[in-house]
């Protein structure tokens, strides 16, 4: 069965992981975010229970 055989595919898997590794990822993680969640306010909105008719 040639899907067995590692040999072709083994490379492939491992030339993608290098090139994400080694070019993808820096380029991905130089990006600052717009909005940083330390800015957000750490309250939660108040909620108020929903009246229901048949209770």
């Amino acid at each position: 069965m040639p899907q067995l055989n590692p040999n072709p595919w083994f490379l492939i898997l491992l030339m993608s992981w290098t090139t994400f590794s080694l070019i993808i990822q820096p380029k991905l993680l130089a990006f600052t975010t717009t909005n940083p969640p330390s800015t957000k306010s750490k309250t939660s909105p108040k909620t108020t229970p929903w009246p229901w008719p048949w209770t």
